[in-house]
């Protein structure tokens, strides 16, 4: 299938997707951060949102938050991933070719709130909710500690290490490998189309976010990256929940590797301080990882803070 962009003014849904306002209008405004810990706030709602076709029928969708995947076929109409309420309700308003029909399937990556507050827009208009068995308990401890317990629509659907569903002429699996950016976290693949959407275990080319009290593990993360680049096509479309504009938000299995050669290099500076004998405030006074230009984003550096949690974990 040839790519396309569709372009959707958020302002222009509006006469699109009134309906969805009667979904949304109860639910507060989604938090601004996805867990425990001091994740970064989400930025503004942009002007514009966009589809972008992949191939087979799967796409993805840009909005505010982790990146949405999308199978919209003939015979089945799958989400994964859910960002915010207003964007979730545009994704849902200009889906390519849903017309009027209800989605089968909504599948969460992992529980952080920019890929799950808008489960409270699409849970009346779809057959189920799908995520890892950690996930609802992680959502909730995160929804508490920040207040917003309410707001919360959970995975009705759970699976332990894999999940599959036939989806007309598609077959989604979903798969657990273990604690990596969470302990929740499933990489989801469109197995005709040849696509996997790989949550937060890539952000590309963006120093990542290392949720330490929703289960974490740096160097447990090196190794699932290393077992779904070896598990997984080489000749599929990879997605991924951020990246910068210059690298964008899919890309190819050597893209994992990537991001697993930056996780490395982080334990490796930590542990090499330790190793010397220097202080925490030390190690992690860092303005950027060498090596690894792409990464840096000088306001607001993101870098000492992950140092300081792999430190943690290191020294744990």
């Amino acid at each position: 299938m040839n790519r396309r962009t569709f372009l959707l003014r958020s302002a222009g849904l509006a006469a699109a997707g009134l309906w969805s306002r009667s979904l949304v209008r109860a639910q507060p405004p989604g938090p601004s951060s996805g867990s425990t810990g001091a994740k970064p706030a989400a930025a503004p709602t942009p002007s514009i949102t966009a589809f972008e076709s992949l191939r087979r029928h799967t796409g993805v969708f840009t909005g505010r938050g982790g990146t949405i995947g999308w199978l919209a076929s003939p015979s089945a109409l799958i989400v994964i991933d859910t960002q915010f309420p207003d964007t979730a309700a545009a994704c849902f308003a200009g889906l390519p070719g849903r017309g009027d029909r209800k989605l089968d399937v909504v599948l969460n990556t992992h529980h952080h709130a920019d890929h799950t507050s808008g489960n409270p827009v699409f849970k009346p208009v779809t057959g189920k909710i799908v995520a890892q068995a950690n996930v609802p308990r992680l959502q909730a401890a995160a929804a508490e500690q920040k207040g917003t317990l309410a707001e919360q629509v959970y995975a009705d659907t759970t699976f332990a290490e894999a999940w599959r569903h036939d989806a007309g002429d598609e077959v989604v699996t979903a798969q657990y490998f273990g604690p990596a950016h969470t302990n929740g976290d499933a990489v989801i693949m469109f197995e005709k189309a040849n696509v996997v959407h790989m949550g937060d275990l890539v952000f590309n080319r963006l120093y990542p976010y290392v949720d330490r009290p929703g289960g974490a593990s740096v160097r447990g993360w090196v190794r699932r990256l290393e077992e779904v680049h070896r598990n997984f096509p080489a000749d599929a479309i990879y997605i991924f929940g951020h990246g910068i504009a210059r690298f964008g938000v899919t890309g190819t299995r050597d893209d994992l590797l990537i991001m697993r050669d930056l996780l490395t290099a982080l334990l490796e500076h930590v542990q090499q301080g330790i190793a010397a004998g220097r202080t925490k405030e030390l190690i992690v006074a860092l303005d950027n990882l060498p090596g690894f230009p792409d990464f840096h984003v000088p306001a607001p550096n993101r870098l000492p803070g992950i140092l300081g949690t792999v430190y943690d974990e290191l020294v744990s």
